[in-house]
């Protein structure tokens, strides 16, 4: 089976459940595993990735969809029998009805297949769904209990430690709290998100929204940017009035994390998603279950 995959995590998904050798094309966005940098890239992006935090937004809302297009010319050239996509937003993939019209206009129509995961429970049966075409459905479970055994983990750890106010916030500028699986990753790592709920969308949000929830673990991991860039939109929060009287702040409780790779994407890497969020929460019991790159807790002075 020739596949196509239109999402980072699900291009995660295949390769963790090891079919990668089945792709034979990918998104632009598509930088994990490494591997995946050889194949064709059948997108591109409307979006300009070097302007600010709210320069972005605006373009988002302005055009309010189709903000990426799909090559046709290579998308035939790579002949998929399975198109993987998703219906979860515009602002992160290649629309579907999109992909839809162009795949029914290739030769040889392929399969395509869209998922729209809204929370953890909705991720993992995206892992046995997708394995479930591959063969791989084994591997698939292996997965999900992969992270379910580091769930078990940090709970044990945290049994009757505190439970703190966590806010994760997935953009700056304007501040949006961070929904979906996030909510239940902040509970599994012991906190109590104070923004977001389970299952719901990631919305927009006042900074006075994060100033009320007097946050005691603050979690930056801006949608789309990496580590460096999340320096970047912590430096310009730490200059908005309220930022030094955050409880957060004044703890040396504030996080940030490359949310390219984690928290945004429903793939297999939540499950160092979670470890982040534990060393975040409880440094002093989880700090050594967090991945060595990609996050980092901000000292602050105040």
């Amino acid at each position: 089976m020739r596949v196509v995959s239109l999402l980072p995590s699900l291009t995660e998904l295949v390769c963790d459940l090891g079919r990668g050798d089945r792709l034979v094309g990918v998104t632009h966005e598509c930088d994990f595993p490494p591997t995946v940098a050889s194949l064709p890239h059948l997108t591109r992006s409307r979006i300009p990735h070097d302007g600010t935090s709210a320069e972005i937004d605006a373009l988002v809302s302005e055009q309010g969809g189709g903000l990426y297009d799909l090559d046709r010319d290579r998308l035939a050239e790579a002949r998929p029998d399975l198109i993987l996509t998703q219906t979860q937003c515009d602002v992160c993939a290649v629309n579907e009805a999109r992909v839809r019209d162009l795949a029914a206009g290739l030769p040889h129509p392929p399969r395509v297949e869209s998922v729209n995961p809204k929370d953890l429970a909705g991720v993992f049966s995206v892992f046995r769904r997708v394995g479930a075409f591959l063969d791989a459905e084994t591997e698939a479970d292996d997965l999900v209990g992969r992270f379910e055994s580091t769930a078990r983990e940090v709970a044990r750890r945290r049994r009757g430690r505190p439970e703190p106010r966590v806010v994760l916030l997935e953009w700056t500028d304007p501040p949006f709290s961070s929904g979906h699986w996030n909510p239940e990753l902040v509970a599994l790592a012991g906190g109590r998100e104070q923004l977001a709920k389970p299952g719901e969308a990631s919305r927009r949000v006042s900074w006075q929204d994060v100033l009320d929830a007097r946050p005691e673990v603050l979690i930056v991991a801006p949608c789309g940017f990496d580590l460096g860039r999340a320096r970047s939109e912590v430096d310009a929060l730490s200059r908005l009035p309220g930022w030094d009287d955050l409880p957060a702040v004044r703890s040396g409780m504030v996080s940030l994390a490359d949310g390219s790779s984690f928290f945004a994407r429903p793939g297999p890497r939540l499950e160092a998603s979670l470890r982040i969020a534990a060393a975040a929460i409880d440094p002093e019991t989880c700090a050594d279950l967090a991945p060595p790159a990609g996050w980092e807790r901000r000292i602050v002075t105040v």
